[in-house]
């Protein structure tokens, strides 16, 4: 379906793909395979957290290069009581790690966070400690229903027989192959003959097979034993300094999400050491002075404000975002009401600013889901490995490729960001559940980097404020920025991008702002619409029928033709 929004706005656009539907279930995932999975155990009488766990354990296989057993996450969940938590489940820095253990390739830019040689992000030293596959065990444990053997079968079976390549990975092994090439293990599998994997090629890793059926056995005690050894004895011989005894010490934390009202609706999303939930309130309280339905979706006053807010609450994040064990994030402050106001006072219709902090005080690469069932529950999680490939090698003889989530943290000494023994990373995820009235509306969420949490506000607002359908919402142009050149996609018209320049915005075309956005929203009637884009190889599945009504049973005199 095409769409003008205004010709003010002079913003134009199709959805390519189509939304789900189902009354059972819907699982949203960045790949046809991993939604299949999830499905699978909502078809087989599970709930939707053994469908989020089948789902994540399959993208390992089939979206390597985004998500895997040694990355990090955040998961927020809601139950069929109507509580929300938050599994914190991201990676932390190693107990050897120092402020001062890299030198910032551009010291005098706050905002470059490469160190020389990239030492800190390609390599063993980039690797901080995983959370990824506790995380997911522990939470299958807590909330699911079926064992860890069945929700990893679909993983299993994969990895094992293979499975074909999309253009989607192709691209991103060409675009990590110069560094991959280095390793031996993970170029054999994705640069096969020394060539980047191309679309359509069967994809089979025999070695992490044989890892996911030890860890189907085994659970996150894998790690206690051999596994645990393997991973820590790789990453030493690639230069790192995890140690067993970070991985075996690991701990995820369970967190309250924060909560924040706009418009008719109530916003829920993960709490610090994640920016998102904080600085998307706080944005939302700027934006709720203004009329954007009025203004128009796409229009250049629409553009110019979320603009603006985006380059407060980024100068907000540098002074004051961090693990809340080691930086005092003043969290009332920067959601509420009153704060909101005293920025929005500031915003210039007329022209562009540049903003610092008014308090004191990632990589674009990941993979989301969204999973929910007929009884309530609600998984949005999102998982990485941080860049694509993470670390870009594997651990030999595990099949696992590890992080390399150290690139997130500021090389210098004494930021919120900087590097220091088990701190967390700080995170743009943001799962978010949106409610109405007190029952779930929409649940969205999204992959990107730094670009996660103000993509995904847009989704929402798409939805809240321009009354766009699901399909549109996740598929609509974006925009984006922390300070410098303002992205904006081609969808965008011209005379938008010369009135934004007018008021002083640079612009820097882009073919696409962050990763794949999934979603699910939920109607009155128990309808789940379920929602990808085209920015990924993202999937939508619904489950609806069911069974058979009670007390109906075979008859053989009724049976078809004898």
């Amino acid at each position: 379906m095409t769409l003008d929004w205004t010709l003010r706005a002079g913003t134009r656009f199709t959805t390519e793909k189509r939304p789900a539907m189902g009354t059972k279930g819907m699982v949203v995932t960045n790949h046809p395979l991993a939604s299949a999975a999830g499905a699978e155990m909502l078809a087989a009488g599970g709930n939707a957290v053994d469908g989020a766990i089948a789902a994540l354990f399959t993208l390992t296989v089939v979206e390597p290069m985004m998500v895997g057993l040694l990355g990090g996450g955040t998961a927020h969940l809601r139950l069929p009581d109507g509580t929300h938590t938050v599994i914190d489940g991201m990676a932390t820095c190693a107990a050897a790690a120092r402020a001062d253990m890299f030198t910032p390739a551009q010291p005098d830019n706050p905002r470059a966070l490469e160190s020389v040689g990239r030492t800190n992000t390609v390599g063993g030293l980039s690797v901080a400690t995983p959370g990824n596959l506790k995380a997911w065990c522990e939470t299958l444990a807590r909330f699911g229903s079926f064992s860890l053997a069945d929700v990893m079968a679909p993983a299993i079976r994969h990895a094992e027989r293979g499975y074909r390549a999309t253009p989607y990975l192709a691209e991103c092994a060409k675009e990590a192959a110069p560094d991959m090439a280095k390793d031996p293990a993970i170029s054999a599998i994705y640069l096969p003959g020394g060539m980047a994997l191309q679309p359509g090629h069967r994809v089979v890793q025999s070695d992490y097979a044989e890892t996911l059926k030890a860890i189907a056995q085994q659970g996150a005690a894998a790690l206690d034993g051999a596994l645990g050894q393997a991973v820590a004895d790789g990453i030493a011989r690639a230069g790192g300094i995890v140690t067993v005894d970070d991985i075996r010490g690991y701990r995820t934390v369970e967190r309250t999400p924060l909560r924040g009202p706009y418009r008719d609706v109530e916003i829920v999303l993960p709490p610090p050491p994640a920016s998102s939930g904080v600085h998307v309130l706080q944005m939302l309280n700027m934006l709720s002075g203004w009329d954007l339905r009025a203004l128009g979706f796409g229009s250049a006053d629409t553009l110019h404000l979320l603009a603006e807010c985006l380059k407060i609450a980024f100068a907000d994040r540098a002074a004051a975002s961090g693990d809340p064990a080691f930086v005092d994030v003043p969290v009332e402050k920067l959601i509420s009401a009153a704060y909101g106001a005293e920025r929005r006072a500031l915003i210039d219709m007329a022209r562009a600013q540049v903003w610092g902090p008014g308090v004191a005080a990632e990589s674009p690469n990941t993979t989301h889901i969204t999973v929910a069932d007929g009884e309530g529950r609600i998984v949005c999680s999102t998982q990485t490995i941080n860049s694509t490939f993470g670390a870009r090698f594997i651990v030999h003889g595990t099949g696992m490729i590890p992080n390399n989530y150290i690139a997130t943290f500021d090389p210098r000494p004494g930021r919120a960001l900087s590097i220091a023994p088990g701190k967390r990373v700080t995170t743009s995820m943001a799962p978010m559940i949106v409610l109405r009235d007190g029952k779930p509306a929409y649940a969205l969420g999204m992959p990107g980097g730094l670009r996660i949490f103000g993509c995904v506000m847009q989704g929402m607002l798409n939805l809240v404020d321009h009354g766009m359908s699901l399909q549109e919402a996740v598929e609509a142009p974006r925009l984006w920025t922390q300070g410098d050149a303002v992205e904006m996609e081609p969808a965008f018209g011209e005379a938008v991008r010369a009135a934004l320049a007018e008021r002083g915005h640079e612009i820097a075309r882009m073919p696409h702002v962050g990763g794949g956005m999934g979603a699910i929203a939920f109607h009155p009637d128990g309808t789940m619409e379920g929602a990808a884009c085209w920015r990924a190889d993202g999937t939508a599945i619904g489950v609806g029928g069911g069974l058979a009504r009670e007390g109906v049973r075979f008859w053989p005199d009724s049976a078809g033709a004898r």
